[in-house]
């Protein structure tokens, strides 16, 4: 796979390097970026016939997972952008899909708002008709890459019709929209989250993705199978990287008085097995979960409820493992591991909350309806 062997390069020379001063300073990470544009891995699920790679799901998860074992920041925008970049492909203009083949324009999703917090589907920002454009106004809680993307794909109530919220493809440089405040957070530091209001934003019909109303449809049928995908595949990679660092310390230091190594303790060899299986058990979910959209299985959408959720709460636990293997040299900064501790926290409580989705998973098994 040779997209595979470009990322390794990149995460090698760009983006491992970067990841400590990507947190430290919640620098947003442009020239790791750069990097994945030129190669073409902003453009993986582009299609082809724009000039992308026309890859998939399968292949979004491994390169969002291998990012994250070093720089989940980063991994969290090339989510985002996946995510975003799905839409687009499948409802926006021509000239913004080339953009993102050729590496040149980084997209991300804008549907969490202050008034119905992780209730993404519940917009109350509206869109108004003004002659044949449209006037956005709202206000989000929370946007990745916010004032660094070049275009939101924004959602709002509808403008007349009936349904749940209508989504649009939003320039990032129009006047009217802000960022009230930097973003200076506990963990992924470096992805620029922050809230984005829209006073009055004026867009043309052209930017409604899809038909007006119909955002629930984009939201749960286009959008949210890749999205909790790539946020647990998120998750995976970071466990992955919490536990190689955790394993080169217990098997690379030892008690002077013994000459014993930290991984001759049971109870530490305990402790990296349970993570392990913890990661292997979200991983192998999230593999069933492509195989199952792959294939069209009946139990497709549950799998999808269940992944994010899965993931999320593992990282959670081999996160804690990981420290308490760690010791009081996982605190230390360079060691890395307190950064992946704290970037861990996000994925659980990022929309559709873990909780939301227990509830959701609960009342698909009661055939009920999810919301």
């Amino acid at each position: 796979m040779p997209y595979l062997a470009t990322l390794e390069s990149i995460v090698q020379d760009s983006i491992a390097p970067a990841a400590l001063e990507t947190d430290q300073q919640a620098r947003f990470p442009r020239a790791a970026l750069d990097a994945l544009g030129r190669a073409g891995l902003l453009g993986l699920i582009s299609a082809k016939d724009v000039g992308g790679l026309g890859l998939g799901q399968p292949e979004a998860a491994k390169v969002v997972e291998r990012i994250a074992q070093d720089c989940p920041s980063t991994a969290m925008i090339v989510c985002m952008h996946y995510a975003s970049t799905a839409l687009i492909e499948k409802y926006g203009p021509a000239e913004t899909r080339k953009a993102i083949a050729a590496g040149k324009h980084l997209s991300t999703l804008a549907w969490s708002e202050t008034g119905t917090r992780s209730h993404f589907w519940a917009p109350v920002g509206t869109a108004k008709a003004d002659g044949k454009d449209y006037l956005l106004d709202g206000s989000k809680s929370m946007v990745t890459s916010a004032l660094e993307a070049d275009s939101y794909v924004w959602s709002s109530q509808p403008v007349q019709a009936e349904g749940p919220s209508t989504i649009w493809l939003v320039d990032s440089r129009l006047p009217g929209l802000s960022r009230p405040q930097a973003f200076d957070g506990l963990g992924l530091r470096g992805n620029a989250s922050a809230p984005i209001r829209a006073n009055g934003v004026r867009v043309p019909a052209s930017a409604m993705l899809g038909r007006d109303g119909g955002g629930g449809d984009i939201m749960n049928g286009d959008t949210l199978p890749l999205f909790t995908l790539l946020v647990a595949s998120a998750s995976i990679g970071l466990m992955e990287g919490a536990l190689q660092r955790a394993t080169a310390h217990v098997t690379g230091n030892r008690f002077a008085e013994s000459g014993t190594t930290l991984a001759d303790l049971p109870t530490v060899r305990a402790y990296l097995a349970r993570a392990r299986i913890r990661a292997d058990q979200a991983r192998a979910l999230r593999d069933d979960t492509l195989a199952a959209l792959a294939s069209g299985r009946a139990d497709a959408m549950l799998r999808v409820l269940e992944v994010k959720a899965s993931a999320a709460e593992a990282a959670l636990e081999v996160t804690d493992l990981a420290m308490r293997v760690g010791g009081g040299a996982a605190f230390r900064k360079e060691a890395g591991l307190e950064r992946l501790f704290r970037d861990a926290r996000a994925a659980s409580i990022m929309a559709p909350t873990s909780d939301v989705l227990y509830d959701f998973i609960g009342r698909a098994l009661c055939g009920m309806p999810l919301a």
